[in-house]
């Protein structure tokens, strides 16, 4: 295992609990080698620091993965996998089968996570230094959650780039067992959704707002809602299942909006008693505030990143401007149900962007609910860039 001698502020990050070590002075220095090659870490008198995963190539350049001397065996993983099994006694999973069962640096694997979509795993590999291990990895999560098949999934840095060239064919294989049958009907909460493990970025289904689309649907009953960036309609389905009077759904993208569809139909919801909108958000939100319409609760969470021109979606102002958007629509009283997964942006940044576009509107925004990842989704308090999901419900008064 060669030594890798890390600078002081690595040291620091090091001694903090930090999983990353951040291409630097120091790492431009270190022996050559390949992704995922073991390297040892050491400070300026040659002490064993950390064992870690090398990726030359990227910006974190190396992942701990023990602050012991290790080596990568099935049995290394297995324990790693059986550990994180056991953090899921404390999720709450009654009538779901679609959740994570490994969640990358929140279960000591860095660059891993592992989906559950019924009777299939989804792997996925946010680092190409885990290939040399694959098949060990492979192994180690057949044996310990004995899946019908395992699908394996690549998630580039460039995602944005790499979707719209539609290379999503390259991103998803099956490595291990029989492949899930199209379309894979899965379960949460009691309700049934539809996904595709073949291609994309996406399945159809986000497992880390399963909590938050609870707390959503317990506030829904006889009111109007309007899901915007609505996806395969999950929210909108919670929504529908809890007695929503009516649940307007809008995306760009009329193949999704077809799967939410179908997603009502399979919870024997009519689709046909709601309304679904194949617009870009903001030009359906100046739309519909012309006619004048109103909503009891809005809800946005847009994409990370967008594949269409009109529809690419910044959380920076762009947050803002949504919310300026969706108040002349709300009725006094109403919920402004919103979220981001951008990691980037800190929950304090978050609510800042919220207050500007009420300031903006001239309306006040009162926070009743902060939500994130559920349970499945563990993070070190050591690692805050893992605690990702910002989800707020305010009242417009």
């Amino acid at each position: 295992m060669k030594k890798c001698r890390v600078g002081p502020e690595t040291i620091r990050m090091l001694e903090l609990g930090h999983p990353w070590v951040l291409a630097d002075r120091y790492t431009k220095q270190w022996p050559s080698g390949e992704a995922g090659d073991l390297i040892a870490l050491v400070d300026d008198k040659n002490q064993h620091l950390a064992t870690a995963l090398y990726d030359p190539k990227d910006r974190i350049v190396a992942r701990i993965l023990d602050r012991k001397k290790i080596q990568i065996t099935v049995e290394w993983f297995e324990e790693k996998l059986l550990l994180a099994k056991q953090l899921r006694v404390h999720a709450r999973l009654q009538e779901t089968d679609a959740y994570r069962w490994l969640n990358s640096e929140g279960d000591g694997l860095p660059g891993v996570t592992i989906d559950r979509y019924g009777d299939y795993l989804m792997l996925q590999l946010y680092t190409s230094a885990w290939d040399v291990h694959l098949d060990r990895l492979t192994t180690a999560v057949r044996n310990v959650f004995q899946p019908m098949g395992v699908y394996r999934k690549l998630r580039p840095q460039e995602t944005r780039a790499l979707e719209a060239k539609r290379r999503s064919k390259e991103y998803s294989r099956v490595i291990a067992g029989t492949a899930a049958p199209v379309p894979l009907q899965v379960t949460e909460n009691g309700l049934n959704y539809l996904v595709d493990l073949r291609e994309g970025l996406n399945t159809g289904l986000f497992p880390d707002q399963r909590r938050n689309r609870q707390e959503f649907s317990e506030r829904v009953a006889g009111k109007r809602v309007l899901n915007l960036f609505a996806f395969t309609g999950a929210f909108s389905v919670a929504a529908a299942a809890a007695g929503a009077q009516k649940v307007t759904s809008v995306d760009v993208s009329a193949k999704y909006l077809d799967i939410a569809r179908e997603n009502f139909s399979i919870n024997r919801i009519n689709p046909k008693r709601h309304e679904f909108v194949v617009n870009d958000v903001f030009t359906e939100l100046a739309k519909m505030q012309g006619q004048q319409r109103c909503f009891d609760i809005i809800l946005f969470d847009p994409p990370s990143f967008s594949t269409t021109s009109k529809s690419r979606f910044s959380t920076h102002g762009g947050t803002s401007k949504l919310v300026l958007a969706c108040l002349p629509l709300l009725e006094s009283g109403g919920l402004l149900v919103s979220s981001s997964n951008h990691q980037k942006v800190s929950m304090e940044d978050y609510l800042k962007e919220l207050r500007r576009g009420a300031l903006q509107s001239g309306d006040d925004l009162r926070t009743i609910f902060i939500g994130g990842q559920p349970e499945d989704f563990p993070c070190s308090v050591s690692f805050p860039e893992g605690r990702y999901l910002k989800f707020v419900i305010s009242v417009k008064s």
